[in-house]
Parts: C-alpha cells; sequence; structure tokens
C-alpha cells in the first residue's frame, strides 16, 4: 500500500495533533468530515467530508475489522442508480427487516414481501432494493488509529466460497466454523478481477498479537465504530431529500497517495454528525507470527 508523504521532512505527527476538534479547519472544509473507504471504480477511495482526497490503486488492503453493522441494509432508488452519485433513497431498512419509521413513502410493510425485492425488480435479473453491509475498520499499520466505515455491497457480501476467495459472509461463517474471531485476525480484502463491478473478497492474513488484540476490541467498543456502522436517515418534507447521516470523524490520515486531491469528487451525502474523541492510544505492529493463520487455514477445508 502506498504512502502520502504529509510533511516533506518526512516528521511523525505528534499524538497530542491528532484528532483535535479544530474549528478553523472545519471552517476552511464547510464541514466536521467524515472518513470512510469507498470501493468505486475498483479503486480504494479516501472520503473525507463527502469528498475525496486520496486513492490507492493496489488490488487488496488489509484492515482489522472491529465492528459491523446488524443485519443487512436495504436501499431502494427511484430510477436508475448510479454509483457514487448523491443520490438519497426513497425507501430504506436499517436491518433489513422492514421500512423505516422515518420513511415517508414505504414500498411495503415487510421487507421479505416487498415487490422491489424480487428478481427483476432491478436492472437484469438484480433486484432494485440494494443490499449492504457496513463495516468498521481499522488499517493493519494503525490499529489504535482512525476507523473508517468500509461498505460492503451484495455481490462483496453473499455467495459462494471459491478457494480462499470468500464472500464476507462465507468468511464470517468459515472463521466461525473454526472457533477464530474476525476482531483478532487481519483480514484481507481483494478486488476480484473476474467480475466486471468492484467485487471484494476476504481472507485471513495473521492473527493479532495479544495487545493488538486488546486495543482492536477497545476500538470495536469506541462510539466512533457505533457511528462508523449506524445506518441512519433523516427525512424531510419530501422522501427524495431525505438525507443520510455517516458517521463523524476527524482528520484525513496519511495511509494514501495523495495523487488524487486535485481531482475530489463527491460521493456521500452531507456529513452532519459531530466529531468523537478517540483515545490516541497506539501499539507497533507485531511482527507475523511463524506461520500466520493463512497458512493455518488453508489446511483447513472451507464449507460450502
Amino acid at each position: 500500500m502506498s504512502n502520502m508523504t504529509l510533511f516533506s521532512s518526512g516528521a511523525a505527527i505528534p499524538d497530542f495533533l491528532r484528532d483535535v476538534n479544530d474549528q478553523t479547519l472545519k471552517d476552511i472544509t464547510g464541514g466536521t468530515g467524515g472518513k470512510q473507504i469507498s470501493i468505486k471504480g475498483g479503486v480504494w477511495r479516501m472520503i473525507v467530508g463527502g469528498e475525496e482526497v486520496s486513492k490507492n490503486e493496489d488490488r487488496a488492503m488489509n484492515f482489522v475489522i472491529v465492528a459491523a453493522s446488524k443485519g443487512v441494509s436495504r436501499t431502494f432508488y427511484e430510477g436508475k442508480y448510479e454509483e457514487g452519485a448523491n443520490v438519497k433513497p426513497s425507501c430504506w431498512s436499517a436491518e433489513g427487516l422492514v421500512p423505516n419509521q422515518e420513511v415517508l413513502n414505504p414500498q411495503s410493510s415487510s421487507c421479505t414481501t416487498c415487490k422491489q425485492n424480487i428478481e427483476g425488480s432491478g436492472e437484469g435479473k438484480s433486484r432494485a432494493c440494494r443490499y449492504s453491509k457496513r463495516l468498521a475498520v481499522t488499517l493493519e499499520n494503525d490499529i489504535g488509529g482512525n476507523i473508517y466505515r468500509l461498505q460492503v455491497p451484495a455481490k462483496s457480501y453473499f455467495g459462494r466460497a471459491e478457494g480462499d476467495k470468500m464472500p464476507l459472509q462465507a468468511y464470517g461463517k468459515f472463521l466461525s466454523g473454526h472457533g477464530l474471531p474476525i476482531t483478532g485476525l487481519v483480514t484481507e480484502a481483494r478486488f476480484d478481477t473476474s467480475e466486471a463491478v468492484p467485487v471484494m473478497k476476504f481472507r485471513a492474513v495473521r492473527p493479532l498479537s495479544r495487545p493488538e488484540w486488546e486495543i482492536a476490541k477497545a476500538q470495536g467498543d469506541s462510539e466512533e465504530a457505533k457511528q462508523a456502522v449506524e445506518f441512519k436517515m433523516v427525512a424531510s418534507k419530501d422522501a427524495s431529500n431525505a438525507i443520510a447521516l455517516p458517521s463523524a470523524f476527524a482528520s484525513p490520515p496519511p495511509q494514501f497517495s495523495e495523487a488524487s486531491k486535485a481531482t475530489a469528487e463527491t460521493v456521500e451525502p452531507v456529513e452532519t454528525t459531530a466529531p468523537v474523541k478517540r483515545s490516541s492510544a497506539k501499539v507497533a505492529p507485531a511482527a507475523p507470527a511463524t506461520k500466520n493463520v493463512a497458512d493455518i487455514l488453508s489446511d483447513w477445508s472451507v464449507d460450502e
């Protein structure tokens, strides 16, 4: 993964300057900022306050998954949906069971029986109602640092495992079958080049050291992680003007190249939540074990 050098001198950022509630910076940028990692176009994109500030064109990235949303969220858009467009859904469900109470024009009383959940209701054989799963993740080399929202679309979540290429749900079941906590591992997310659209497949890379795991668990219990996986909408007078409330973060990290700063794109609705102060505690990443989890798990079979 390429790194963005923040200072020409190569100086490290001291902890007392990280995640400061800087009103001057908010006045310059026009908002509090919202940190997420987007996979638009098959590229890892750093999004802050709805704008792309940097990107990483590597095929894979290593994360520690510290929290996940309950259920699988669903969103329905009137008309043709364009990836990355600042378009608000007409109907949505945070946990994929029934439309949220604030939806002004629900498509059905139940997501299961909804006409937008039928194969062919969308383009081709797809469903018009879109599935997604929200994760709160940290980078392998900064487990105690920034927490990002990673939204996993349906094709990256559902499906069958093919060797060590697993959609998220299959990966979770695989780890569960072997009694391993996903928060205790470094997970690789890799783009599947056989797919026409960005699709991630997951596999275990290595176990965390005990100090790393303790920090990962604390990160998962933080308010920042809860906001990262929260799915919330604010309905206005017209359902088409509903505004998504992404999670709040404080400052862009130095883990991405700065090649795309000049071509930032708006890909998320306006940020409205307040920044959350987090602990600055960090540990240096532990060296990989002699035989990592990926090697160990490769000796086990994958249940289909």
